[in-house]
């Protein structure tokens, strides 16, 4: 049902060029309210802990989720962090952009930089191994895709992390989700509803 394939590397400046299509744009009146954002109860559930949400803070994360450096602007960004008492954590990075077409080359800028980075981390830490899954669109919306990414070093815990990235109207979303594992440990069909929940929730 899955398929796994390998991504060259994205050009820093193919990424550079579509957040700043994102920017370039004049500034709606949207961009000044925060989208809908995910419940600590739309994440999958964790067998001992709940999820605590975090507040929903305009602007991007203070440390770049891993994958998404570098791709995500600042302008008209908002974002909500998750996390348990154990190892498991989340972030939900939403993006007003200011038109669909400047979201749709958003939401595909993200999905390359996804793919692509198994192949760019392994470059980056030699004697680590790396893997990566598409696990298919959702029909939600303007669409959404989920992807997983596992990555570990010798002599380290291996981690294992999901995305969602999805679009409603000028509104893009991105959810990660990680913990320690690998990836036939990840919670693929209950994070399929949370991506679907998140497209759904976004209210451009």
């Amino acid at each position: 049902m899955f398929r796994r394939s390998s991504a060259p590397a994205l050009a820093t400046a193919v990424l550079a060029a579509a957040a700043a299509l994102v920017l370039t744009a004049p500034a709606t009146a949207t961009a000044a309210t925060a989208p809908g954002f995910l419940a600590g109860a739309d994440l999958p559930p964790h067998p001992s802990s709940p999820w605590y949400p975090g507040k929903v803070t305009r602007g991007l994360p203070e440390n770049a989720p891993f994958c998404l450096d570098g791709v995500l602007p600042a302008g008209g960004s908002w974002h909500r962090t998750f996390g348990t008492e154990l190892d498991t954590g989340a972030v939900q990075i939403s993006v007003r952009a200011a038109s669909d077409a400047a979201a749709a080359r958003l939401a595909a800028a993200l999905e390359r930089k996804v793919a692509a980075c198994a192949a760019d981390w392994l470059r980056a830490n030699p004697g680590g191994t790396a893997s990566w899954q598409d696990y298919g669109g959702l029909a939600v919306e303007e669409g959404a895709h989920v992807y997983g990414v596992g990555a570990s070093v010798p002599d380290s815990e291996p981690g294992v992390h999901l995305y969602g990235i999805g679009r409603d109207g000028s509104t893009v979303t991105v959810v990660k989700w990680g913990q320690m594992g690998n990836l036939p440990d990840a919670p693929v069909p209950a994070f399929r509803k949370t991506t679907t929940t998140a497209v759904n929730k976004l209210n451009p």
